[in-house]
């Protein structure tokens, strides 16, 4: 990216986080008069912003997926604490999403250490405005993604759970289950000498190239179903989570650069264009 597309990423981020901000906060809870949803979008970003700055001097990416998971669990504590209608849903919602950023920020953060470092970020670090943008695109993703839980949390509007809320569980329960099996199955690949430079093709990895990313559309999916009933008005500005989420995973960070980077490392193997051929991409075939 060029100076100008980073400075237009930069504005279409921070509007595009400020329209979320005040399409969320309809029909919301409010503190000292300051829409509750609005003051989660804030603190998301404030959180990546303060963390950029050590991260720029110290020139490390080494806890980016932590801040990005910590993000997430500040938000929704904040959102669970300073709520004064909290109930079932907003309970289970909390819930799901601090045990889904616990579990991943975890992974991240035990594969970048054993790494020692993360390639993406070699030709990012040292330019400032490059490296900002990345953290401000963290904390959209962040807000974005968790919008159906914190929308729900701080909504004046209370339900009973239903069928829907149950069926949003469910999605999430097998989402969560196909996400960290398929992250498990991979690192216990990996740990295998014998597999050292081969490309794993076993388990749910049999099934999809990227059964993890798969699981993760589906478990907010699930987070949305939940929150569903209580959105009102401007509120279900809430669909763009699972939206965004399969934008981004499909489009732009996820596949398209696993694949370039695996197209480049193995594309010349037999055994990989069989595999490339006869696997699909992300929804795995029965």
């Amino acid at each position: 990216m060029n100076k100008k597309q980073v400075q237009r990423s930069l504005v279409i981020s921070t509007l595009l986080a400020t329209f979320v901000a005040w399409a969320g906060s309809q029909n919301g809870q409010e503190f000292n008069e300051i829409p509750l949803y609005a003051l989660c979008v804030i603190l998301g970003f404030a959180i990546n912003w303060l963390a950029f700055i050590p991260a720029f001097r110290l020139q490390t990416e080494k806890f980016f997926d932590l801040t990005g998971s910590l993000t997430y669990i500040s938000l929704t504590l904040f959102a669970l604490s300073m709520s004064t209608r909290l109930d079932q849903r907003s309970i289970l919602l909390g819930s799901l999403v601090i045990l889904w950023a616990l579990r991943l920020g975890s992974f991240l953060f035990q594969r970048i250490h054993k790494a020692g470092k993360d390639d993406r970020f070699d030709a990012i670090k040292p330019n400032f405005l490059r490296f900002l943008n990345t953290w401000t695109l963290q904390a959209l993703w962040a807000v974005l993604t968790a919008a159906p839980a914190l929308i729900a949390i701080t909504a004046v509007e209370r339900k009973e759970m239903g069928v829907l809320g149950m069926l949003g569980l469910g999605l999430w329960l097998a989402g969560f289950f196909i996400e960290v099996l398929a992250d498990q199955q991979k690192t216990r690949f990996r740990k295998n000498p014998e597999n050292k430079d081969r490309f794993i093709q076993n388990g749910l990895w049999s099934k999809s190239r990227h059964p993890n990313y798969f699981g993760e559309i589906v478990l907010w999916i699930g987070i949305t179903l939940i929150a569903i009933p209580v959105l009102q008005g401007w509120q279900w500005i809430a669909l763009i989570s699972p939206i965004f989420v399969t934008l981004l995973l499909t489009r732009v960070s996820g596949i398209p650069m696993l694949e370039a980077k695996a197209d480049k490392k193995w594309g010349e193997e037999e055994d990989y264009k069989s595999y490339k051929k006869n696997t699909p991409i992300l929804i795995p075939k029965l």
